[in-house]
């Protein structure tokens, strides 16, 4: 068995769950999303759509592994419903079937010349597909959509999707290609949920919750953005499709700048302090107490409501952290926290 093509069957096409009250959840539509038309406007290698697997990133992975030509820049691998799909931090994710759109992207960085781009610039990738899906989710659903860092859209402070970024194997020697994963909740009810702080396109009143639609808006504009980046040699600062840098683009949706923040990073540490901005590699930089900035490259980040040093002894007494970080206990309204079908 292909091990991106764990099971190709159609299956019902009904709502899958055949329990009443539950949102209508048709299959996507393999036409639409086959048009020859559309894969070229795109430039999109191949779009694959399967019933159901364990997860879109895991089979790319394995794919990529066995059979690296099988699968080139901008091959797409969707599913209908996956059972056992991994986040960051390995955390595990399941939603019901035709609930979600779940993508995952082979992504081969190189320029027009062909020359792959530096490993470093990969870490942009995450963060150009959460720009792409907030608008689409502006443009074709109506909702305000913003950014998250490191990998997060949310919309009225609810976590509607996630994205996950995977470097493959190094294989011949060649530059690792990246396998991207995209799980958008579209039509959960409350009672389907994973955490009371995550939300959906249906709950957010949108003005549409056509999952072949929605991947539709996604992709291109995943791609312009992705294919623009390439050509500018993975340089953030340098205009992007026409438009701003994805420096500049990231910076005005990231709700995260501004914010007092807890980062929690691996290792066990963790760092409160001022989110400040962005660095020329996408790091979070943060602000302590005592004005010493710290760079965040990786970890989870929980948004608190605004506080200063002198406010320590309103909102709880500082207490040692794991790493000799000063920390303090907040109200914090987590917001973003919730899961989605890549966290």
């Amino acid at each position: 068995m292909d091990a991106a093509r764990p099971d190709d069957s159609r299956g019902p096409q009904e709502n899958p769950t055949g329990t009443t009250g539950l949102p209508e959840r048709p299959a996507l539509d393999r036409e639409a999303l086959s048009d020859a038309n559309f894969l070229a406007a795109t430039g999109i290698a191949q779009l694959t759509v399967v019933e159901t697997t364990g997860s879109t990133n895991a089979d790319l992975l394995q794919a990529v592994t066995a059979d690296p030509k099988a699968w080139p820049d901008l091959a797409v691998l969707t599913a209908e419903h996956q059972t056992a799909a991994r986040g960051r931090l390995d955390r595990s994710w399941e939603a019901p079937a035709r609930s979600s759109v779940l993508v995952s992207v082979v992504l081969r960085p190189a320029n027009s010349n062909g020359q792959p781009l530096p490993t470093e610039t990969y870490s942009w990738l995450s963060l150009l597909a959460a720009v792409a899906l907030r608008d689409a989710l502006d443009e074709t659903a109506g909702l305000p959509a913003e950014l998250k860092w490191p990998n997060d859209v949310l919309v009225r402070g609810g976590k509607i999707a996630g994205i996950l970024a995977q470097l493959g194997p190094m294989g011949d020697g060649s530059v690792p290609p990246v396998i991207l994963g995209t799980g958008l909740n579209v039509t959960l009810t409350e009672d389907e949920l994973p955490v009371p702080t995550a939300t959906s396109v249906q709950l957010e009143g949108a003005v549409t919750v056509d999952r072949t639609a929605l991947l539709k808006s996604y992709l291109p504009r995943f791609c312009s953005l992705y294919r623009s980046f390439c050509n500018a040699d993975g340089d953030a600062t340098a205009g992007l499709a026409g438009g701003p840098s994805l420096h500049k683009r990231v910076e005005t949706a990231m709700v995260t700048l501004g914010q007092q923040v807890r980062a929690q990073l691996p290792g066990d540490h963790e760092i409160i302090g001022h989110a400040s901005r962005l660095d020329d590699s996408g790091s979070l930089l943060v602000v302590d107490a005592s004005a010493h900035e710290h760079v965040v490259t990786a970890g989870d980040v929980v948004h608190l409501r605004p506080w200063s040093p002198q406010d320590q002894g309103k909102h709880g007494a500082a207490k040692p952290g794991p790493a000799g970080h000063s920390t303090v206990k907040h109200g914090s309204d987590k917001q973003g926290s919730g899961e989605s079908g890549y966290a």
